[in-house]
């Protein structure tokens, strides 16, 4: 009998570390958060990743993900 042991990576989220299977995207971060989509705005390592291509942006082990309220105005 053996065991399926499902392979994570480790993330930072403003500087917190979260466990995310492998595989997972920036949208499924999100989504993990609790977070509306459309209340966030996101960067990982640094760059702004927009809303639409989250869901094709993978995690990779050790990127660091910012997640903010956008800011409007004029």
């Amino acid at each position: 009998m053996s065991a399926t042991i499902e392979s994570l990576v480790t993330v930072h989220v403003n500087g917190e570390p979260r466990a995310m299977p492998a595989g997972s995207t920036l949208a499924d971060l999100i989504a993990a958060l609790g977070q509306p989509p459309e209340a966030q705005a996101t960067a990982v390592n640094g760059e702004f990743v927009p809303r639409g291509q989250r869901g094709a942006r993978l995690l990779a082990e050790g990127d660091q993900v910012l997640c903010f309220q956008p800011i409007v105005g004029g």
